[in-house]
């Protein structure tokens, strides 16, 4: 896990809240928010698992141990939105 890696997932999450918040001073349906909710709370978990990763890695390296494969660290992955919400990220 880089640092990259775990300011990507920030920002997705940051962003999913940005985009509810506005849903809901549009005044979207309430199921629809409920939905928005849920996957920003998933990006928090996201998000959450990336840090703790890093901070395992990070760790490990400064007293010598060695780093597990990457795949033997499990999380939440981080759900995909699709290009169009990856190009809001980008602007």
């Amino acid at each position: 896990m880089t640092f990259a890696q775990v300011e990507y997932a920030e920002q997705r999450m940051q962003q999913q809240w940005h985009c509810l918040v506005m849903a809901e001073q549009a005044g979207e349906p309430r199921e629809a928010l409920e939905q928005m909710y849920d996957l920003y709370i998933l990006m928090a978990e996201a998000y959450n698992s990336c840090v703790e990763k890093y901070q395992f890695q990070r760790q490990n390296r400064r007293i010598g141990t060695p780093v597990p494969r990457p795949d033997a660290v499990t999380g939440p992955a981080l759900p995909r939105q699709g290009k169009q919400q990856d190009a809001k990220l980008a602007s």
